[in-house]
C-alpha cells in the first residue's frame, strides 16, 4: 500500500505543484552537477512541515557522508542509486524506496556506468533544502 501511495505522489505531485506554482520551480545545481528542483517548500506551502523535490544525480556522483535533521525519503524515478545508511548499502532501482532518519549517516552514490539518476525526495519536517543548497548555484 505504501508503494502505491508513493507511486501516486511521484506521478501526481509534479502536476499538482505546477498547478499551484506554475510560475516558479526553484532549481539549484551543485559544483558536481547534482540538480535539485523544489516542487513543494515553505514558499508555496506556507509552512515548514514538509519539502518535496526532484534530485538528479549525474553518473559517477557521490555525496559525502552526511546527516539530516529531518526524515529523508527517496523514491527512485529512473536510474539506480546506492543508498548507504550507517555503513549498510542498499541498491535502489526505479520504483524502490529508501529513507534515513536523524541521526543516521547517509551517502548517495551513482555508478559511473549508469545514466543520470532521478529521485523524488521528501523531507519531513522541511528545512533540509536550504541546508543542502546553501553553496549551490541557482538555476534560471
Amino acid at each position: 500500500m505504501l508503494r502505491i501511495a508513493i507511486t501516486l505522489i511521484a506521478l501526481l505531485l509534479p502536476t499538482f505543484a505546477a498547478a499551484q506554482a506554475a510560475d516558479r520551480v526553484d532549481a539549484y545545481e551543485s559544483a558536481t552537477g547534482t540538480v535539485l528542483e523544489m516542487l513543494l517548500d515553505e514558499t508555496n506551502l506556507s509552512g515548514t512541515e514538509v519539502e518535496v523535490g526532484i534530485l538528479t544525480f549525474p553518473p559517477g556522483s557521490e555525496s559525502a557522508a552526511h546527516v539530516h535533521q529531518s526524515t529523508e525519503v527517496f523514491y527512485v524515478l529512473e536510474g539506480q542509486l546506492e543508498h548507504i545508511v550507517n555503513g549498510q548499502s542498499y541498491m535502489l532501482d526505479p520504483g524502490m524506496l529508501g529513507w534515513v532518519r536523524a541521526p543516521d549517516r547517509v551517502t548517495h552514490k551513482v555508478s559511473e556506468d549508469a545514466g543520470p539518476t532521478r529521485v523524488l525526495v521528501i523531507w519531513a519536517p522541511g528545512g533540509e533544502a536550504a541546508n543542502i543548497t546553501g553553496n549551490w548555484a541557482r538555476r534560471p
